[in-house]
């Protein structure tokens, strides 16, 4: 039995403005129209033998977006476990190990572990790896997938390999791991021909990581052990304790245990890989024109070379610019020089430090019953376009600070104020006064849309006092 663990605990503040702390790259079509990155990953292990239902690793803020992402793609049956803070990879596969050896007490299924932020574009070489990592892992080795390397980058991290098991199977036992390099460092490495790039995909038995955890990082294991005998049921989720699990250290698999083992080996995986990390691997995967750009929305560009140029909600133009990235959303606008895009997680930092919402939330935000946009906001006065999905409901809340008045522009809502409940269609409107119950649902079968004026001393998100909540919250 096979069953893919996909590691979705990060934020992508290297590709902010996109990539924002409560909606960040993971659920996001970067590369796929159609797909976000969760989605393309889950789509790649389409045709694969013997793979069961999908285990998510995801951040308490992000479940709800995990839950829909996963419904839309016909995966409502997966699991989707919270951890209430990321302490890195190997704390996260080790609660997964317990999760699968829980579902399957008579068999010891073979973890396929995937991060969510990967373009792999040649899916037959990337299943054939699959097929080694499994006769591999079966015999008890601990599986790590080697992309063959077609520079000297130093965004990523390195294997060299050992001793060959199968030339021609690209399969050799690990040497050892090396950290990002410099630049230097990494033209030596490429120039040695035994290296690889190390693309933090794994496999092996649950039993085995197990066992390993206990001999290389017991303390983890420790932790994970008792966080897992405290999991509790909340709606469709897993929630790992935080009391119990905020004292985990953190730490990598790569890290933690196959740095120590003589059981690693490693694939040689040829498959198109390409890691979503920065702006840069925007440019590096898409595609150019003439003059080396890659250009998303609406963009006019005159005498502009080798520039990643995205347009979010307005025209953007470029003149005279060489190797930049160029990135504008509603609340936002990045400029940057392509060859420090790395750094973008200063400005992210900085954004936190000050307090400003640009680093946690896009103007759209969104809920489990949907989402609201903020278009004007002002002193005393906020103006919100809030899209509540077929049969979601809102809580049943009231504000201590903010009346609302809600007018329908497409679908029915029914309406809870006070004692009162009653429907709006469309082009009809009712007042909240401050301090009243209420309570907003979508009845039909078509996305409700209404806007929604709120006035008051104060606007902010945590003047809600919830009395009933369908999501737990």
């Amino acid at each position: 039995m096979l069953i893919p663990v996909l590691l979705s605990g990060g934020i992508g503040s290297r590709l902010w403005p996109i990539s924002r702390e409560l909606y960040p790259k993971q659920f996001i079509s970067l590369v796929d129209e159609d797909k976000s990155l969760l989605q393309s990953t889950l789509s790649r292990l389409e045709g694969i033998d013997n793979i069961a239902s999908t285990i998510v690793v995801c951040h308490e803020d992000h479940r709800f977006l995990v839950a829909e992402q996963l419904r839309q793609s016909g995966m409502e049956s997966s699991t989707i476990i919270i951890e209430p803070d990321s302490k890195g990879t190997a704390p996260a596969v080790a609660l997964a190990a317990y999760e699968a050896l829980k579902q399957y007490e008579d068999e010891d299924p073979i973890l396929l572990v995937l991060p969510v932020d990967h373009i792999i574009n040649n899916r037959d070489s990337f299943h054939k790896a699959i097929e080694k990592g499994v006769d591999q892992a079966s015999a008890g080795k601990l599986v790590t997938f080697g992309v063959h390397p077609s520079s000297a980058a130093t965004q990523y991290g390195y294997i060299r390999s050992g001793m060959p098991i199968d030339h021609i199977d690209h399969l050799f036992e690990v040497s050892d791991f090396i950290e990002k390099p410099d630049q230097i460092t990494a033209e030596n490495l490429i120039a040695k021909n035994s290296c690889y790039w190390n693309s933090g995909m794994f496999m092996f038995k649950a039993s085995s990581y197990q066992r390993k955890l206990q001999k290389y990082a017991p303390d983890i294991l420790d932790v994970c052990e008792k966080s897992y005998e405290k999991v509790s049921d909340d709606l469709d989720f897993k929630r790992i304790p935080k009391h119990i699990f905020e004292t985990c250290r953190s730490d990598s698999v790569d890290c933690a245990v196959l740095e120590h083992t003589r059981e690693a080996v490693v694939i040689g995986l040829d498959a198109e890989w390409k890691e979503i990390c920065a702006w840069s691997s925007l440019w590096e995967s898409g595609q150019k024109d003439s003059r080396g750009n890659v250009v998303n929305g609406d963009v006019i560009t005159h005498d502009v070379e080798n520039c990643y140029i995205g347009g979010g909600s307005r025209l953007v133009a470029a003149l005279g610019i060489k190797d930049l990235v160029v990135v504008e959303t509603p609340d936002a606008v990045l400029v940057a020089d392509k060859n420090k895009v790395e750094d973008v997680q200063h400005i992210v930092e900085q954004l936190r430090q000050n307090g400003r919402t640009e680093a946690l939330n896009h103007t759209c935000v969104y809920r489990p019953w949907g989402s609201y946009e903020t278009l004007v906001l002002a002193e005393r006065f906020q103006v919100k376009r809030i899209i509540v999905n077929p049969g979601a409901t809102l809580s049943l809340q009231m504000h201590h600070h903010r009346a609302e008045h809600w007018t329908v522009v497409r679908g029915t809502a029914l309406v809870t104020c006070g004692d009162e409940e009653f429907l709006l269609r469309e082009d009809e409107s009712n007042y909240i006064p401050l301090g009243h119950k209420h309570r907003l649902k979508n009845p039909g079968v078509i996305p409700l849309e209404l806007i929604e004026v709120q006035t008051g001393s104060y606007l902010g998100e945590d003047d809600i006092v919830r009395f009933e909540d369908s999501y737990g919250r």
